[in-house]
Formats: C-alpha cells, structure tokens, sequence
C-alpha cells in the first residue's frame, strides 16, 4: 500500500465518482480525509473504517464481481484502505484477486486474509493458494482464524514474516469464549495484531481484552460491529434520537460505529456490506465529531432499553 500524496491516477479515478459521491448525504467538496491510527510500534498508520468482505466476496458467483468492486471502490473513495478476506471458495477468491488488482485499487488496499486449516502443510497449502488466487508475491496482514490449531500456525506465521511473505502477523477472535484462550497466548507472545468482536451490544472485550491489547501495544483490528445484521433487526424503523446530531450522526450504522471508534485501543472497525452506498455511510462515520464518555453511556442506555 503506498501512502504518498494523491497521485494522477486517483485524481482522475475520484474525479470520475465526483458526480455520483456528491449526491450521498454529508458528502460536501471540502471533503475531510478519513483518520489514520498508527500500527503500535511502527511508523505505518491505517485508515479506521475497513472492510469486512465474507459477505460480498460470497455473493461473486451469483452476482459477479460488480458489486465486490464497487464496495472497494467507495471504501477507497472513502479513505479507507483495510479488507479482510477469507478463503473459502477458489472461483469467488479468484475473481476478488482480479479485483483487488484492478489499477484504480491495487496499490490503495491493505489486504489481510486468514488461515483456518489444521495442519502446518495444510496451512501452507492454504496462504500458496491465496498469494496464487490474490495475484500477490506478499500478504499485508495474515491472521490465524479463531485461534485454529494456534501452536502450530503461530510458528508458521513468525517463519512466513521473516521470510518477507507477509508484512503484519496475527489472530482473530469473534467470541467471548475464545478470550481466556486469547489473553494466555497474547500474555506470551506478541502477535502484530489481534481481531476481536466489540459493538455497542457486544461488549465484553471493553473490561478486560481492550485494555490488555492496548497495554502489550498491539494493533485492534474490530470485527461484527452490527452483530451480523442483528443489530439493525433489533433496532427495526426506530428514528435516530434527536441528540445523536451532537456528534454528527447520520444513521444507525453510524450510531454503532461512533460508538466504538473513541475506544483508544481501537485501530480499524471492519464494516460488512455489499451495498457501496453503505460502504460510503460507514466510511463518513469516520467523519465529524465523535461521543464523549457521557454520551456514548447515553448510547449503551438507549440500546439497553430496545
């Protein structure tokens, strides 16, 4: 991912989207970058606002890549650079690797992906078969899913950073069960990152695992901030409160995503979304002023009541 000033080629690519991105609510010419975290222990930074891409990525074969593409593109538009995929299916994985190489995203993405086999060589086989289907000599971020066969890969992983085939190592989480088993390995080793569940009605990685990743220095990638769509079906047709104008809010999707971007120990939130329309949403809730302690209390109590 190169991170220079605006080259001629996105000059043009976000000239080219100017006409469509003006008609989305907040979208104004004066148009604010997206913040930046800094990865702990590096000079290198992420946009906060990533993507989650399972839910596109699946949709390839039915849909084609239009929609996977045009997601990348508004999450780009947008200021963010974060996917994480998953491999699961080689036709739709290769039809992202077209995608995710594509001129106007190539060098704007930081790409994570995952390993979810048992087994060193199965593992192995797995991150060939990604690096073939991505189209790529080198993974920005490669995380160990769900803790799966953890001792083993770890090993794996630390080998495949030394040896330059992956920038940014670590694991993922998305239960409150995988936590115990989560603070013993970050109590013992020092993965890049690690990717956890948090949302305003997930959260239990607040009082204990955020603080502990903040404090080893460890880069805090989020993962089901809308609790897979629940979260949207338990609020249903309710209005936003008048109030959450206070922080600039403009939709459900972005109560939740204020909620948790002032959490300090947080480095990217990743959104899913196959719609580019929401993908821009999510990416301006990035945007404006943010809720203070008391009003995110005010948030947690509101959710409460629902």
């Amino acid at each position: 991912m190169t991170t220079s000033n605006l080259t001629r080629r996105k000059f043009l690519a976000a000239g080219s989207a100017l006409g469509a991105l003006s008609q989305l609510p907040g979208w104004t010419l004066a148009k604010e970058a997206m913040p930046r975290r800094r990865i702990p222990g590096t000079d290198e930074s992420l946009p906060i606002i990533g993507l989650g891409s399972s839910k596109p990525v699946s949709q390839i074969a039915d849909r084609g890549p239009g929609p996977i593409t045009e997601v990348l593109r508004a999450l780009v538009e947008g200021g963010g650079s974060v996917v994480d995929t998953w491999p699961r299916n080689p036709t739709n994985d290769a039809v992202l690797g077209e995608v995710i190489n594509l001129p106007d995203l190539r060098d704007d993405l930081f790409v994570a992906s995952k390993i979810d086999r048992t087994g060193r060589e199965a593992g192995l086989e797995q991150f060939a078969e990604t690096l073939q289907l991505y189209q790529r000599e080198r993974i920005d971020l490669l995380q160990i899913f769900s803790l799966t066969d953890l001792d083993t890969h770890w090993k794996t992983l630390r080998q495949l950073k030394d040896d330059g085939k992956v920038r940014y190592i670590g694991v993922t989480v998305a239960s409150e069960s995988l936590y115990a088993e989560l603070a013993a390995f970050v109590g013992r080793e020092q993965p890049d990152f690690v990717q956890i569940n948090y949302s305003i009605t997930e959260r239990a990685a607040e009082s204990r695992m955020l603080p502990m990743l903040a404090d080893r220095g460890i880069g805090v990638i989020i993962n089901r901030p809308f609790m897979n769509g629940d979260y949207f079906a338990r609020l249903g047709d309710r209005p936003l409160p008048g109030w959450t104008a206070e922080f600039d809010c403009e939709s459900w999707a972005q109560f939740l995503l204020k909620y948790i971007l002032p959490h300090p120990a947080v480095t990217c939130v990743l959104t899913e979304t196959s719609n580019p329309s929401h993908m821009a949403e999510n990416a301006r809730a990035a945007l404006g002023g943010m809720p203070d302690e008391a009003a995110r209390e005010r948030m947690r109590e509101f959710i409460n009541g629902v």
